[in-house]
């Protein structure tokens, strides 16, 4: 099939964000069937397409709030509150979205258009009149935002974040009634679509397309006793690791050190004295190997977690919150489920205490990685087929 992949982030060749891996991991598998995908989106400034030949670039820009200035963060706001759009879409729809229609129609015709993520088709109506839809769900972004307004600490961004859930379930129910099949990351955002969830399935993702180091190598020496990576700048991940800032981190024995890789936000907290902020990582893969154990924190969101995704495939312990494994009817041996504080830290200090002792507890990652390729390549067909009839 000719497929036209419609993103407001391009893949590019180092998936940086959990987004980006889940895309990533879509059209290598979409692609590997034998389909023809081009890509169409955004790109941030400075950066290229993954497979520059299979992408359409709309434009240059950065869309996370994250590393906008405060003027364009107001700009964004001004126009939702006028064009009465989720910020989420009015972003896009500044950003050049309009252009995607035009965009698409000079490539196509196609058998299938997948709209990856409801922000795009919500800043755009249009595009899901170019052929046969297919909506991947990567979270159920009007209950992330509900959460997100829970959690807010003043009362301007409880509003803003309850306008955002309000504006965004009328987009996700308009969407999952006009598409022809849906892809959700979990069986819970699928049973979440009421009637649609008749014509959904879930896509089971891997992290990367070449083979993990835990089926192929020695693994790397600990530097850390507790690990954790994720993008931080996104509010329902930043809930997680606060949670565990305040909560967890100040119950560990001194001794044991915690190190946070990824993106973190500017008005970043004073954070306890045994955690080190590493910032971004060349390498995701080798970070989660260099230690002892990883602390799975996720306290809000939908979706799959796919830094437990890299866990399992990875073979290392964890020690996980039930929220961070949704998704996931079995876990592996080397996984410890907690969700109150003082088990979380309990947990964490026990596999830290047998790693130390000489039991890495590390298993091979092979067979999980072979399940989850099958299973996305089944769904994958389901969806495509289910769409054109």
């Amino acid at each position: 099939m000719r497929l036209a992949f419609i993103t407001s982030l391009i893949p590019v060749a180092k998936p940086d964000t959990g987004f980006e891996i889940a895309n990533a991991a879509i059209l290598d598998a979409l692609r590997s069937a034998g389909h023809e995908v081009t890509a169409f989106g955004f790109l941030r400034p400075g950066e290229v397409p993954a497979g520059p030949a299979q992408a359409v670039v709309i434009g240059a820009v950065d869309i996370e709030n994250a590393v906008a200035p405060a003027s364009r963060r107001l700009q964004w706001l001004a126009y939702a509150l006028s064009h009465g759009l989720p910020v989420a879409c009015a972003k896009l729809r500044l950003a050049g979205a309009g252009k995607l229609v035009e965009a698409v129609r000079a490539r196509g015709p196609f058998d299938a258009v997948i709209l990856n993520s409801v922000m795009l088709p919500g800043a755009v109506p249009e595009l899901t009149t170019l052929g046969p839809c297919v909506l991947v769900e990567h979270n159920i972004e009007h209950v992330s935002a509900r959460q997100n307004a829970a959690h807010a600490g003043t009362g301007l961004m409880s509003w803003l974040y309850a306008r955002e859930a309000r504006l965004l379930e009328a987009v996700e129910t308009r969407l999952w009634n006009e598409v022809g099949y849906i892809w959700t990351l979990a069986e819970e955002d699928r049973r979440a679509l009421g009637p649609a969830a008749a014509k959904a399935a879930v896509l089971p993702l891997v992290s990367g397309s070449g083979p993990q180091p835990a089926a192929m190598a020695e693994p790397v020496a600990p530097a850390f006793d507790v690990g954790m990576i994720g993008t931080w700048t996104w509010q329902p991940n930043f809930i997680g690791l606060d949670w565990f800032l305040r909560e967890v981190a100040p119950l560990l024995p001194t001794d044991i050190s915690v190190a946070v890789a990824g993106r973190l936000p500017a008005e970043m907290p004073p954070v306890p004295e045994r955690v080190r902020l590493v910032g971004r990582v060349a390498d995701a893969n080798t970070f989660l190997q260099s230690c002892h154990v990883l602390a799975l924190s996720s306290r809000a969101g939908t979706g799959v977690q796919l830094k437990t995704i890299e866990a399992m495939q990875l073979g290392m312990p964890a020690v996980a919150t039930t929220l961070s494994c949704r998704g996931f009817t079995a876990l592996p041996e080397n996984f410890s489920l907690a969700d109150q504080p003082e088990a979380f830290a309990q947990a964490l200090t026990e596999r830290v205490r047998g790693a130390r002792a000489g039991n890495p507890q590390r298993i091979d990652g092979a067979a999980f990685i072979a399940i989850q390729r099958a299973a996305l390549a089944s769904a994958l067909a389901a969806g495509l087929t289910a769409a054109r009839h």
